[in-house]
């Protein structure tokens, strides 16, 4: 049978100087190539990437609970650029460097942020959440969603109250409900279940507060121009997955100078549990061109 994922090797918290806590996990070799994990929607820190993958491909993959979720401390009224100033922080807490960046499903935008702010030195998209309140995509959206984008422009406080009215298990059901059978393979797989329920359970621990928050920041207009991403981004989406972007990432992609886009044929959404070794690969080389080509041009201003 299939192992789609493993507990994380460590676990902490760590302190940022306004006194709040991040938490985080970790897994791989502590010495190893550091990528940052950005999760999904409304999980904890406790649901990592596919089983072995970090320490056959030797990366110390560190994930984050955001404000208000896990073990993190709540940060109301927080901001994408909030976010990616406490990954900063934490990053020269944990000694991380500049590291890699995974965002996955409603991780991606803040994901996208730390690539914006510079944070982070090469980035994967994984079946993310696209910006659904760009004009562009507005005729291609279910009624339903089209309503929730409509109503977090109009009243985003509103939204944000209704937002708090979800639950673990509803968030479960919601996940389930709009997953084709090949992720439905992996979400019913014993291990990956019972893995997901915990890490849900974690990152609603303290209440629905801070996934309300970064379903609104998701879900609204980004405030940050991704053109102005300087980093090497790669893009992934299954072929079935109908649930996290309209066009499979393809004006995300376009958005982007030089970003790439993989449609996986005949894959759902749960690319980052069935294609972790491709992905974070491809991340490790375009990490290793980016400090190639830093090192190129600190030699050329030098010389």
């Amino acid at each position: 049978m299939t192992v789609y994922v493993e507990d994380p090797a460590r676990l902490g918290e760590s302190a940022l100087p306004d006194g709040r806590r991040l938490g985080w996990a970790e897994w791989g070799p502590p010495d190893g190539v550091p990528v940052l994990l950005c999760p999904g929607a409304a999980t904890s820190r406790w649901l990592g990437v596919g089983a072995g993958a970090a320490d056959a491909l030797g990366v110390r993959l560190v994930s984050v609970d955001r404000p208000g979720l896990g073990a993190s401390t709540p940060a109301p009224g927080r901001t994408f650029a909030d976010f990616a100033a406490d990954i900063r922080r934490l990053c020269a807490l944990r000694g991380l460097g500049r590291p890699a960046a995974v965002g996955n499903s409603q991780g991606a935008p803040f994901a996208l942020a730390c690539a914006v702010e510079g944070a982070v030195s090469a980035l994967a998209v994984v079946s993310g959440a696209d910006e659904v309140a760009a004009p562009a995509f507005a005729p291609s959206l279910p009624p339903e969603v089209r309503g929730l984008v409509e109503r977090t422009a109009a009243d985003p406080a509103g939204a944000e109250e209704f937002f708090a009215g979800f639950t673990a298990d509803a968030m479960r059901t919601l996940v389930m409900s709009a997953s084709p059978e090949t992720d439905l393979a992996v979400y019913r797989e014993p291990g990956f279940a019972a893995a997901y329920r915990r890490a849900l359970e974690e990152g609603f621990a303290q209440g629905a507060a801070g996934n309300a928050r970064d379903t609104v920041l998701a879900m609204g207009r980004w405030p940050f121009a991704l053109r102005a991403i300087g980093v090497p981004v790669r893009i992934w989406y299954g072929e079935r997955d109908e649930s996290h972007s309209p066009d499979h990432g393809a004006t995300l992609a376009a958005r982007m100078p030089g970003a790439r886009r993989r449609v996986v044929e005949g894959a759902g959404g749960a690319l980052l549990w069935t294609h972790t070794e491709e992905i974070l690969a491809g991340l490790i080389r375009d990490m290793d061109r980016e400090r190639a080509h830093r090192a190129t041009d600190r030699n050329r201003d030098a010389s």
